[in-house]
């Protein structure tokens, strides 16, 4: 591998024009959430192979042949998550895919270094579910904050819960997306680029209506910035501001840290213990997959556990040793 690479760095970097750089061409053809993700993937595959030397701009893609991905891939193996390596691989193959479509690799070479199979591996679920005293929790300490910054965040997270959105879907709300009489949300453009409709009842309903009462009926994104001195500004707010509202009111409530991503695993958990059917689930959580819908359905450890509790363990606590 490394006698191709020294081979094909001597090529001058107009060897792609703009337009027919592959890894430009693949970045460009994925929806704008998994563009950075793919973009960092791709820069570890040329560091990786090039031993720091290049990155996804001068690495010389259609020089891969089986040999190199496989490589890659027991790389991957060894340095990373079995879902960390098959994002990357995935990459990988999408690049590869555009060294072929530009004329750059024959079909039976980017068939052949494409031909590298997923990781396999079964591990503990990521994340967590809230229980439900958490959630209350939460909305207390919210409650208890008068400020315009209280009610935005019992909104927020009641949107994060009980509608099961992801973070980037509920700062990319507007106002015209809320449909006060029906409680619908109309996601558009989510991950995969897919529009759907959401819903925001009774709890999550009442607290979207008091936001609203707060921040006026201004055209704009549905959550927006609040500055120091309380002052609303109809600005859109980021991902990241969501992630510091969330551990801000984690801390004040007292509930263990927890992910925005978690409250989405809690509103399917639990919204499949309450009795919805799967495919329902899966439509409203937005997965192009059931299989994806299931690996948040935490539903089977609160199972195994009263599983484990029918057993019992003779052991007596030994009593504390009082201080000398």
């Amino acid at each position: 591998m490394e006698t191709q690479m020294e081979t094909f760095s001597e090529v001058e970097t107009s060897y792609f024009p703009p337009d027919r750089h592959p890894a430009h061409v693949y970045i460009a053809r994925l929806g704008s959430g998994s563009r950075r993700t793919m973009t960092e993937a791709l820069n570890t595959i040329a560091g990786l192979v090039s031993t720091g030397k290049a990155n996804l701009e001068t690495f010389p893609w259609p020089v891969l042949r089986y040999q190199h991905t496989a490589a890659i891939r027991a790389a991957l193996m060894e340095r990373y998550k079995p879902s960390m390596a098959n994002k990357v691989l995935a990459a990988l193959r999408g690049v590869l895919k555009e060294c072929w479509r530009l004329g750059y690799m024959t079909a039976e070479d980017y068939h052949r270094s494409a031909d590298v199979p997923t990781i396999k591996a079964q591990t503990l679920p990521r994340g967590r579910a809230l229980a439900s005293g958490e959630i209350a929790a939460l909305m207390g300490t919210c409650g208890r904050d008068a400020s315009p910054a209280g009610i935005r965040d019992a909104a927020l997270i009641a949107v994060l819960y009980g509608a099961g959105l992801r973070r980037s879907e509920v700062v990319g709300l507007d106002l015209a997306n809320f449909n006060i009489e029906t409680g619908e949300l109309a996601i558009r453009g989510a991950k995969g680029r897919k529009d759907r409709l959401a819903y925001a009842t009774n709890g999550s309903a009442d607290a979207l209506k008091d936001w609203l009462l707060v921040r006026g009926n201004d055209p704009g994104p549905l959550f927006c910035n609040i500055n120091k001195s309380g002052r609303i500004t109809i600005h859109r707010m980021t991902d990241q501001a969501v992630l510091h509202i969330l551990k801000k009111r984690a801390n004040e409530a007292g509930v263990a840290s927890f992910s925005p991503h978690d409250l989405r695993r809690s509103f399917i958990s639990d919204l499949l213990d309450a009795g919805a059917d799967i495919s329902t689930a899966q439509q409203l959580a937005g997965h192009s997959n059931v299989t994806t819908t299931a690996r948040y359905d935490r539903r089977g450890e609160a199972t195994k556990r009263k599983a484990a509790e029918l057993l019992h363990v003779p052991y007596l606590r030994r009593r504390k040793q009082q201080r000398q």
